[in-house]
């Protein structure tokens, strides 16, 4: 069995669901068969950086991980907007105003905080069964709702002359081209994204992250354990109970335990050193939010 985490530098003009199909061929190679894989959060073909895949057991986590907060470093050339809001599109307005470093600092606080975000055309949201992308390309007016999301924090990294770096931690559902254009905007100029890295996703970050080549060593016989990191590496951001062998095995039938001497919320619950279970605690009862099947040590 492979459970556990593959965090990914996903490198410029490869898709997320190209990312999933990699690591399957991977471990396909490898020796491992058929096992079940998916992503922790899509990121564009033109961005860079960190991208969790979820592997065996794990891919019961992807959920937890889509809702995790998100940081990017990015990069807004002022002076035109394109209808991608990328490198990619085509230019649908110029402007000749160019923002000092000051004017730039000035405004970012305005867009910190809960904010109102209207996503791009060229984004994978549904209307009406299809997708923005699809309805955009082929030459309609799509009509994109505003949405409530959060910006964390938003600072300045590094400027030149027509164009500024930002990083910026948001909330789930915020677009960073939507929040380069709001900002050019605010400006009283346009601008467009010429550069997107994902600096981490939830608990990953770039320094757990690895290349698609070292990926790639492991369909040629590189060992897994280089790049596997544990499923619980996905739960650092919430407490763990240990279990007593008695009370794993009733988390595993399902049954819910009562006296539990600790804060309501959520928890992972453990048998030694083996992940139980994702569960709620709720005025000293617990009951299984989702379970894992994962073998004792001792099997």
């Amino acid at each position: 069995m492979v459970n556990g985490w593959i965090i990914l530098d996903k490198p410029h003009g490869l898709g997320s669901t190209q990312g999933v199909a990699a690591v399957k061929r991977n471990l396909r190679q490898a020796g491992f068969g058929k096992v079940k894989v998916g992503h922790g959060g899509t990121l564009d073909p033109l961005a860079t950086g960190v991208l969790p895949i979820a592997v065996g057991e794990a891919t019961k986590l992807a959920g937890r991980m889509l809702d995790a907060s998100k940081e990017y470093a990015f990069t807004i050339r002022f002076g035109a907007e394109t209808d991608t809001l990328d490198l990619e599109g085509k230019v649908i307005a110029t402007s000749d105003v160019w923002p000092s470093l000051e004017e730039i600092a000035a405004v970012l606080p305005r867009f910190t905080g809960p904010i109102e975000q209207v996503p791009p055309a060229y984004s994978a949201i549904l209307i009406d069964g299809e997708r923005a992308y699809d309805r955009a390309r082929a030459g309609e007016a799509v009509e994109m709702k505003s949405r409530s999301v959060t910006i964390h924090s938003l600072q300045v990294a590094s400027a030149s002359a027509g164009e500024v770096t930002l990083i910026a931690h948001v909330s789930k559902g915020t677009y960073i081209r939507s929040l380069a254009r709001d900002v050019a905007q605010a400006l009283g100029t346009v601008g467009h994204v010429t550069m997107l890295r994902r600096l981490r996703a939830g608990p990953f970050g770039l320094a757990e992250a690895i290349s698609l080549d070292k990926l790639n060593d492991v369909g040629k016989g590189a060992p897994l354990e280089h790049v596997l990191l544990p499923l619980q590496a996905g739960l650092v951001d919430i407490p763990a109970l240990d279990l007593t062998p008695e009370q794993a095995r009733a988390v595993r039938q399902g049954r819910v335990l009562d006296g539990l001497p600790h804060d309501d919320g959520l928890y992972w619950v453990r048998s030694g050193l083996v992940p139980v279970a994702l569960v709620q605690l709720s005025g000293s009862v617990l009951t299984v939010a989702r379970g894992f099947n994962l073998p004792d040590v001792a099997e």
